[in-house]
């Protein structure tokens, strides 16, 4: 908690007009000991997402998923009921308590699990579930600002690869859903500054 109000008033001080935040994985601490059980293994990581992002000096929220990571051996359903949960609250969390932008920062499918393989038709359809997820509650107000998928690549960056890598011109599926969201994200943007430009 120091070290992000120490950092985020340094930054602020140097820069009045970059946006700042965190980048941290969204885990939930002793602010919120009832949503702690949210956490992957309902385990208690040391930072906390309430606490943190209510300090005056951060302008946007963040979190990660990764839930093949975090949940290792748990069938997909699991996985992906966690998934969902999982940006649900941080949504609510942003928009009634912090009153701040969220981002989902990170996610991705490795196509290199725990003792399996996925191809990149379950890496698209882990995109496309979560782009969904993102875009549906983006659609309840400004709150979801959108999503980082990890991790764009370019060619010949084989060397820093670690299973999440997306290249996009040996992935022209990928690159189609990430070009749909955009423009369906950008298309939403439009008419919410519309909306909010016609309210004043």
């Amino acid at each position: 908690m120091r070290w992000v109000e120490e950092m985020g008033s340094y930054v602020k001080s140097i820069d009045k007009q970059h946006l700042v935040g965190i980048g941290m994985e969204g885990f939930y601490g002793d602010s919120s000991p009832n949503k702690i059980k949210a956490n992957p293994g309902s385990f208690k990581f040391g930072t906390d997402f309430v606490t943190n992002n209510l300090n005056k000096a951060i302008d946007f929220a963040t979190i990660h998923v990764y839930p093949d990571a975090w949940l290792p051996g748990k069938s997909e359903a699991t996985r992906m009921a966690f998934l969902e949960e999982w940006m649900a609250l941080h949504w609510m969390d942003s928009k009634n308590i912090l009153k701040k932008p969220l981002i989902l920062e990170e996610f991705g499918k490795s196509i290199r699990g725990q003792n399996q393989t996925f191809s990149v038709r379950d890496s698209d359809a882990f995109l496309s579930k979560v782009y969904s997820i993102i875009y549906n509650l983006a659609r309840k107000g400004a709150t979801m600002a959108g999503g980082l998928v990890w991790q764009v690549m370019a060619e010949g960056m084989e060397s820093y690869y670690d299973g999440y890598e997306i290249v996009l011109s040996q992935n022209p599926s990928t690159n189609t859903i990430i070009t749909k969201q955009s423009n369906k994200m950008a298309a939403l943007n439009t008419r919410t500054q519309h909306h909010l430009r016609s309210s004043y």
